[in-house]
């Protein structure tokens, strides 16, 4: 290497070294290594107006996991992780949003509201307890069945964002 490749070089390692233990995704993990997510209840029939669908509780609580692990450099544990991420789901509840001339629907809403407590370990004073909440409109046309999938995508991916970026990122 030339002397002008090597100054480069070990400026952009004192740079990405100078970013402390900040990844690529934003997200500040601190000291933590691991992170547990609890298994999330379904509570939505509690609240007035909602339904239960079945399968919601595993399917979101491995969503959190998935982008959880995917945004950080942290493991998963099943118990006892440096972070940890509880909480039920609150509310799923299709509701009318537009009409038509003929006073029909013609488009509908699933919205979803997630309780979560959040708790760290490895920095006092970052735990919290907040509600997140997204929808998802579709046509009065389409069964909720057939939009389902795409709803639910849709709807964790907002939802668990918003519960990384409150957690983890410190901006």
């Amino acid at each position: 290497m030339n002397t002008r490749t090597s100054s480069f070089f070990l400026a952009f390692v004192l740079l990405l070294s100078g970013c402390g233990i900040y990844n690529f995704t934003g997200g500040d993990v601190g000291s933590a290594k691991t992170f547990t997510v609890n298994y999330f209840q379904n509570y939505a029939t509690q609240s007035p107006g909602s339904v239960f669908d079945p399968g919601l509780d595993r399917e979101y609580t491995l969503s959190l996991q998935d982008l959880i692990l995917n945004q950080t450099s942290l493991d998963l544990v099943s118990a006892n992780g440096d972070l940890l991420y509880e909480g039920e789901i609150v509310e799923y509840r299709i509701s009318p949003m537009s009409a038509t001339s003929e006073q029909r629907a013609a488009q509908n809403r699933l919205s979803i509201t997630v309780n979560v407590r959040f708790f760290n370990k490895t920095k006092e004073g970052a735990e919290f307890e907040k509600r997140f909440s997204f929808f998802f409109d579709y046509p009065a046309t389409s069964q909720l069945a057939s939009v389902r999938d795409e709803a639910h995508q849709v709807i964790f991916e907002r939802i668990n964002q918003d519960i990384f970026n409150e957690s983890l990122a410190d901006w």
